[in-house]
């Protein structure tokens, strides 16, 4: 075995080591002061506390010649020792999100068994059953600490208390969904001084004290000044399953969990990239506090952004961003704004045709009295042909409204639509006069059939009301358009075709269009009108599910 060092060395290495740890766990309390989670604060906060002063004591017990203050200051240490055993527990329990450290049972339990426990080391010199001390020399002078039974059995249940602490940080790091291998290895360093526990014990290699104060400033230092964002942010959004993005207070990604890389694949690899290297995270950033919608599996669903920054030691150390998924209760508001909408189009569409058809109703009664009066019978009769027909047509846009009230609900369940039969029993329920009706293209349309038929025979209404001479119907591979020759007006704009406050381009259209587009957007497509189209009409509906079964050309389609 080499030679011992010089004992003053010695003796200096062990009290500098102590002290280092010292001032280090009592030197962070005031950055752990700045925590705002107040019951992860006051844990770790007394976790610092009680390991400095158990450091100070250990230094101090190394630094006195053998005598009597040393076994005092030794005692003393054992005492605010195993407090630190307490604070763990509350920590990790307040850090992790439990409830245990406000446990009212728990708490009389806790405060009945250090009590106890600190009884027994208190009266260690009444019945020795704790320890023993005897003078030394080597490596230098001082008092040599041998355990006792007692000693074993309160040492087993601190480090069975510590390790229940230990399991409650683990799995909460494990259920974090990013990296916390650097703040795991952290809290793994407060369990690393058992081995020189053991030792020390087994050996005269090292002193035979407790080394956990050595420990406990590794994991402070660490987790306030190195890993200080990492370690907020767990304890933060540990149990959050929605998806959380960490950026530095330069707008630099820290990390990521699971959920926020579903949303922003870039997000994997783009530690220490800015935010707006990442596909909509900086789009994202600038919209908190509102709604944006990200693509997952397949559909769209929306997310509640929440940026927060969050701080140490008085100082912004990043933003954390939130993403909460709300689509069910953004659905249920759009669907409502949507029935808000729709509602006030009613209203407008039935203020408009009542107005127009009051107007030409009383017009042409006004015109059959003063006919009638200058003794022209037949014309009289003409005029009031023409109020009935009026009225006739007020009629239909009631009905045309009422279709809207009664299906205008988002559709919840589709099933797959075979095209041309939906196109031939609306064909059925609509008198398209000498319109010929011409459908292109084979498949099937994921819609609800009712829906589908009313859309088809709002459209030939439309067409059959402009005077087409034809009408086609053809299946595109995401959805289908619908093409008349009747009348247009080039200087139209293309949203007035779908305001129930309109007439376009005749009053004769009514509400034909407008429900064609409500009943489109119901089942969450698209309706517009194709503005380069010139010689009639041409709806396009976009966003459709659609099977294809075979192309057809125009000359192989078929005339019903």
């Amino acid at each position: 075995m080499e030679p011992l060092p010089d004992v003053s060395t010695v003796r200096i290495g062990y009290v500098l080591a102590f002290t280092v740890a010292t001032v280090a766990t009592l030197g962070s309390v005031p950055r752990a002061r700045t925590i705002d989670h107040e019951g992860t604060r006051r844990g770790l906060v007394g976790v610092l506390v009680a390991s400095g002063l158990w450091a100070a004591t250990h230094a101090a017990f190394v630094a006195l010649p053998p005598g009597e203050p040393a076994r005092v200051v030794y005692i003393g240490g054992l005492a605010v020792g195993f407090s630190t055993v307490f604070a763990w527990l509350y920590f990790c329990s307040a850090y992790t999100g439990r409830d245990l450290h406000r446990d009212p049972v728990l708490r009389r339990v806790g405060l009945g068994t250090y009590l106890a426990v600190v009884l027994v080391k208190l009266t260690n010199p009444l019945h020795g059953y704790y320890f023993t001390v005897e003078p030394v020399s080597t490596p230098f002078s001082h008092l040599a600490v041998q355990q006792g039974v007692l000693h074993w059995v309160a040492t087993g249940l601190s480090y069975v208390l510590a390790g229940v602490g230990l399991f409650m940080l683990f799995e909460r790091f494990r259920d974090a969904n990013y990296d916390t291998r650097g703040v795991s290895g952290l809290v793994a360093l407060t369990a690393v001084p058992v081995a020189a526990d053991l030792l020390g014990y087994a050996t005269p290699v090292l002193l035979d004290v407790i080394y956990a104060p050595l420990g406990v400033a590794a994991f402070a230092v660490g987790v306030l000044y190195v890993y200080d964002d990492r370690f907020l942010s767990v304890q933060l959004t540990g149990d959050v399953g929605d998806g959380i993005v960490l950026l530095d207070d330069d707008r630099r990604v820290v990390e990521a969990n699971d959920g926020a890389r579903v949303l922003f694949p870039d997000l994997r690899g783009a530690s220490g990239r800015p935010a707006s290297a990442v596909d909509g995270l900086s789009a994202a950033l600038d919209a908190d506090g509102s709604i944006v919608d990200r693509p997952v599996d397949g559909e769209t669903r929306h997310f509640l952004v929440n940026a927060s920054s969050f701080s140490l030691g008085g100082s912004d150390i990043g933003r954390l961003l939130l993403f909460s998924d709300v689509t069910r209760i953004e659905r249920e508001r759009r669907e409502v704004a949507r029935h808000n909408d729709q509602l006030e189009g009613f209203t407008e569409g039935i203020r408009h045709e009542l107005r127009n058809a009051v107007a030409v109703v009383e017009g042409y009664v006004d015109l059959a009295a003063d006919r009638l009066d200058a003794g022209e019978v037949t014309r009289a009769n003409e005029a009031l042909q023409e109020a009935s027909g009026m009225a006739a047509r007020m009629s239909r846009t009631v009905d045309d409204l009422a279709t809207v009230a009664e299906h205008g609900r988002t559709v919840d369940d589709t099933t797959w639509v075979d095209f041309r039969d939906a196109v031939a029993e609306a064909r059925d329920q609509v008198d398209t006069g000498d319109a010929s009706v011409v459908v292109v293209g084979d498949g099937q349309v994921a819609a609800d059939p009712t829906r589908l038929q009313q859309l088809f025979e709002n459209a030939l209404r439309f067409a059959s009301r402009e005077g087409s001479t034809t009408v086609r119907l053809e299946l595109r591979e995401d959805g289908f358009v619908v093409t008349d020759d009747g009348t247009t007006d080039p200087d139209a704009d293309p949203e007035a075709f779908f305001d129930y406050g309109d007439a376009v381009p005749t009053a004769s259209a009514t509400v034909t269009l407008p429900t064609v587009r409500t009943l489109a957007r119901v089942h969450g497509w698209s309706a517009t009108v194709d503005t380069t189209y010139e010689t009639g009409v041409r709806v396009v509906v976009e966003g459709v599910d659609v099977r294809l079964v075979e192309a057809e050309t125009e000359a192989a389609a078929d005339e019903r």
